[in-house]
């Protein structure tokens, strides 16, 4: 499902998206909306059902301030970072990282939420510097 809206942009954003739709021999309107899905992605999936982080138990929001990858996701994120260091990565590679860094980013996301939400309640001392 699509929704059309209108957007005001500055005149810079628009040369430049206007730029990379011409490379890319796209309409300037895919390239708008892609760019847009991407910036936003890293919040994850809006669903009806899902519980705000306020409505969550004392001990669900303790737990999210610990999450992580796993072992085996964070090695491989760094194994495909490496690479990507050293030259270019096959298609097949780009999209596992492209994966795991966005699931690295939720998971960074949720957990910097349920710190707020645990010190809110005290239950945890706010982060010093």
């Amino acid at each position: 499902m699509t929704t059309e809206i209108t957007v005001t942009l500055p005149e810079a954003v628009v040369r430049r998206a206007e730029l990379l739709a011409h490379r890319t021999g796209r309409a300037l309107a895919d390239v708008l909306a892609e760019t847009i899905e991407l910036s936003l992605r890293p919040l994850g999936t809006v669903t009806a059902e899902e519980t705000p982080i306020t409505g969550w138990s004392d001990a669900e929001v303790l737990a999210a301030t610990e999450t992580e990858l796993s072992a085996a996701e964070d090695t491989r994120l760094s194994e495909l970072l490496d690479r990507q260091q050293a030259g270019p990565l096959n298609n097949g590679e780009r999209a596992e990282l492209s994966a795991l860094i966005e699931r690295y980013e939720e998971g960074l996301l949720r957990k910097a939420q349920a710190l707020r939400e645990a010190v809110r309640r005290g239950l945890r001392e706010p982060l010093r510097p």
